[in-house]
């Protein structure tokens, strides 16, 4: 029995690698190409971004907040240096500049974060993520990853095409795995991620046979500094990624209060203070290494619901192979030819659980003519300004742009407003 369960254990900790994997690999590649550094550099960013967000994951599980949630590169860090980078003409810049600054108050940033850890703000901002702000913070992250997997799982292209072969491929993938998740029982429930996985991939070899081209050799220095350009004070730049910054923290604050509901345990304000010092200290690392800034997964919750495995354990075996991934070139290059359709398709199984992490939140919430409007304002505004086109927020001046354009970002602002609008409001209704 004991053998069982540690063989359960280490396939767990494989579920873990590929869902880290997963999670990883496309984002420094997108970042590299938007910033237009050489491919041998997004190779090397492939590399550190596995190295460190190994290292990363095994500090918040074994010293920081001490939960199975993944500490990864921030989906809205994400958004805000590729809208940045986009955005290098508006702002009549080169992108080294871009990148620079973006470096520059990323490292500023992190401080911000580990001293507002050490201060126990942490504890302070979790007394505002009340159900409201939980609903409507899970429900626009679930709607922007959803969103970014369906279209890897339909092969969308730059013009807005359909690769319809690649679609119903994926979709069989993704009703494969989740009959195994909802017919299967036991380790077999427990582990269809990762067995869709398997599946995925290896169907993926036999009906498109073609060969992916691996990606060229890293250059000989993996810990290349300031790969995006030297720092640069650009202001306007400088000052939107620090607010990026300080904005992420509620990425730290969601995941662990989820984490709550699901451990069916309070998080200490030690595990709070502690996870903010680790995200801070990762984050000022990233604007070194020219990586995106970490935070705490919320998505995590979802992976943790659909495969039922909450112990650290698998969490901390997965991790410590996501670094020794990142420290070989040979296997990295190997996962790195992992389709993308496949790791899209598993993903969209894992996040679905999203929802309902979302919508149980809306049970806690006394649902009233008046009230309805604090969660139904943002969670709506946020996603009308997910589905305006980007060329829409032109007229928009360039310092707010990237903050007005994010429908998540713009969603948990509105949601924290009407919260404390409502909380004004409660304090004169006492009064009088």
């Amino acid at each position: 029995m004991n053998t069982l369960k540690r063989t359960i254990l280490v396939l767990a900790g494989f579920q873990w690698l590929f869902f880290l994997f997963a999670n990883t690999v496309v984002i420094p590649i997108s970042i590299g190409e938007a910033l237009q550094v050489d491919s041998a550099e997004i190779v090397a960013a492939i590399q550190r971004s596995f190295i460190f967000t190994g290292v990363a994951c095994m500090l918040q599980g074994l010293l920081g907040h001490r939960f199975a949630i993944m500490e990864g590169q921030s989906g809205l860090w994400w958004g805000i240096i590729l809208s940045l980078a986009a955005s290098a003409n508006s702002f009549h810049l080169d992108l080294q500049s871009i990148g620079g600054s973006i470096a520059l108050g990323a490292m500023i940033s992190g401080l911000l974060v580990v001293g507002l850890g050490a201060f126990g703000m942490g504890n302070v901002l979790k007394k505002w993520f009340t159900p409201a702000v939980m609903f409507v913070f899970l429900l626009l992250l679930a709607n922007q990853l959803i969103y970014t997997f369906f279209s890897g799982m339909v092969g969308l292209t730059d013009e807005n095409q359909i690769d319809m072969k690649l679609a119903c491929f994926s979709f069989t993938i993704v009703t494969i795995t989740v009959l195994i998740h909802v017919k299967g029982r036991g380790v077999v429930q427990n582990l269809a991620l990762l067995i869709g996985l398997i599946i995925g991939w290896l169907s993926y070899k036999l009906i498109f046979p073609q060969s992916i081209t691996p990606p060229s050799a890293p250059n000989p220095s993996v810990f290349h500094v300031f790969p995006w350009g030297e720092p640069v004070l650009e202001w306007g730049i400088v000052m939107t990624v620090i607010l990026t910054g300080l904005l992420n923290t509620t990425n730290t604050v969601a995941s662990l209060k989820g984490a709550e509901d699901i451990y069916e345990q309070k998080a200490s304000s030690k595990q709070y203070r502690d996870s903010f010092i680790l995200s801070g200290f990762f984050t000022f690392i990233s604007g070194i290494f020219g990586l995106v800034p970490y935070a705490p997964y919320a998505s995590s919750l979802g992976f943790l619901q659909s495969t039922g495995i909450k112990e650290r354990a698998p969490f901390i075996l997965g991790s410590f192979l996501f670094l020794l991934l990142g420290c070989s070139s040979s296997l990295s290059e190997f996962f790195s030819m992992m389709p993308s359709s496949v790791g899209s398709s598993i993903l969209f199984v894992a996040y679905v659980q999203l929802f309902r992490s979302s919508f149980k939140q809306v049970e806690r919430i006394p649902l009233t003519p008046t009230s309805i409007y604090k969660i139904a304002i943002p969670a709506l505004v946020g996603l009308s300004i997910k589905n305006i086109p980007v060329e829409a927020f032109q007229t928009v001046p360039t310092l707010l742009r990237p903050l007005v354009s994010n429908g998540l970002l713009m969603g948990i602002l509105l949601v924290l407003l009407m919260e404390f609008i409502y909380f004004i409001g409660g304090k004169k209704n006492e009064k009088e």
